[in-house]
């Protein structure tokens, strides 16, 4: 097999794969101490968000001794306190009550609409046309970045309960991204050129065996796509089953695919998702990515801040340190989005950016690749490049590290400092009416600089001029 190394499963490596879902979430629950009332809480809530986990996260990389405080099982499990009270204390009501599945299952649905499940215009302004009707299962947000949502790959081998994705995990079909039709993702690829990179993502795609995987990847190595200069997974298997990569059955078959996209002479990025160094610490996350970068992928890895979780900047140093050393590149720490429990997890964008300086400050120049805090918004990937005085007044430092609009990449701009803010809507402009991003807004001035604007007036006497 070539350049892939056969080995022998390791002690663990060959357990198999058993999912925990909402049904045990009582047991396990208790298993963390809580009382009863805290578990129909806690149930209550698993009723309007996702909850998933399997055996290795159960058993390896959750301290049962420490929970529920413990950060993974917080990572993973429902917390009562995620939702606003009086809708879970509804829910637990009719939980405790026996209330019919549609009762239920109307009262989660009520609750999730007010949980913004499709942030940044997922669905309202990311899904391109194609032949002139919507292309499903695809995003196309960036000119040179496609995304792809392979229908197979919709779920994850354990849930973060912070999750931007959530509602692709939720019995609301309508709220679903994804797609099996490869003859029209093809075509589209093929007429638009100007795209480099496809990530295939999910869910995570790598719950898909193999073979499903592989029809996935393989067309974009066909004659046509040149232009497909990346492939791009994204995938939280590293942390959660790393025997993916290691033990599974066909953990070889995957890494040949893996070395097929690079021997095309494209690259092959795995961008994975660490949460907490504790995600790190295992032989088998150590042996998978010496696999996985042994087919010539290239390993970058990102998580967002998440308050209780990783909110500290010996946490992130730590990580990025592990993962260099690991041969891993650290490539974003991401603000929680503004979807589901947000007001729960989130860190504001001041203590963010002072949690990220800190970080940074105490790595190696070879961690230093890593970019954040960054906000992935409507209008694109917003870092918040700093904090300081101008002009007597306090602001925030921000750049357009990603646009909608190519033109804005790379524009610095400035909001006035406020420190609760946690997401780019929370703030305001500062030294010009509106952020860059921002339609252009006009005001009537009267005609007292004329030959200034070219414009022609909509009045006698007045002139239209952008108010900047």
């Amino acid at each position: 097999m070539s350049g892939i190394r056969q080995i022998v499963p390791v002690p663990d490596g060959g357990r198999r794969f058993r999912a925990y879902t909402a049904k045990h979430l009582d047991a396990l629950a208790a298993r963390a101490g809580l009382g009863e009332a805290e578990r129909l809480a806690v149930r209550a809530v698993g009723t309007v968000l996702p909850f998933r986990a399997n055996s290795y996260v159960i058993d390896e990389l959750i301290d049962w001794a420490a929970a529920p405080d413990d950060p993974v099982y917080r990572l993973v499990f429902p917390q009562a306190d995620m939702l606003p009270a009086a809708d879970v204390a509804r829910i637990a009501g009719l939980l405790a009550r026996g209330a019919p599945e549609f009762e239920i299952t109307a009262a989660a649905h009520e609750v999730r609409m007010r949980l913004n499940p499709h942030p940044a215009g997922q669905l309202a302004l990311n899904i391109p046309d194609f032949d002139d009707e919507p292309l499903p299962g695809v995003q196309h947000k960036y000119p040179e970045t496609v995304l792809v949502f392979p229908k197979q790959g919709q779920t994850c081998h354990a849930y973060c309960a912070y999750c931007f994705r959530w509602a692709q995990f939720v019995d609301e079909p309508e709220l679903k991204m994804a797609t099996a039709d490869l003859g029209r993702v093809m075509d589209y690829l093929r007429q638009h050129r100007e795209v480099t990179s496809v990530l295939i993502t999910g869910g995570d795609p790598m719950i898909m065996g193999a073979p499903v995987l592989r029809r996935y990847v393989e067309p974009l190595l066909e004659p046509g796509l040149e232009h497909i200069e990346s492939v791009r997974i994204g995938s939280k298997s590293l942390a959660y089953w790393p025997q993916r990569f290691v033990s599974d059955p066909d953990a070889d078959d995957t890494l040949r695919l893996f070395e097929q996209v690079v021997a095309s002479g494209r690259s092959l990025a795995f961008m994975a998702h660490f949460s907490h160094p504790r995600e790190l610490e295992s032989h088998l996350v150590a042996e998978a990515t010496s696999r996985i970068r042994g087919t010539g992928a290239v390993i970058r890895t990102q998580a967002p801040l998440i308050r209780t979780i990783n909110d500290d900047a010996a946490t992130w140093a730590g990580m990025w340190r592990t993962q260099v050393r690991m041969g891993m590149v650290p490539y974003y720490m991401f603000v929680e989005r503004d979807t589901g429990p947000q007001d729960y997890f989130a860190v504001p964008l001041a203590r963010g950016y002072e949690i990220f300086r800190e970080a940074y400050q105490g790595v190696s120049g070879l961690a230093r690749t890593v970019r954040g805090p960054s906000m992935s918004a409507t209008p694109g990937k917003v870092c918040v490049d700093g904090v300081t005085e101008v002009a007597g007044i306090k602001v925030f430092v921000l750049r357009m590290i990603q646009a909608r609009d190519p033109q804005l990449v790379g524009t610095p701009f400035f909001a006035r400092f406020d420190p609760a803010a946690c997401w780019l809507t929370d703030l305001e402009p500062v030294f010009a009416s509106r952020f860059p991003y921002e339609p252009v807004r006009y005001e009537v001035v009267p005609e007292e600089l004329p030959g200034l604007w070219p414009s022609e007036p909509d009045e006698p006497g007045e002139l239209m001029v952008p108010a900047f």
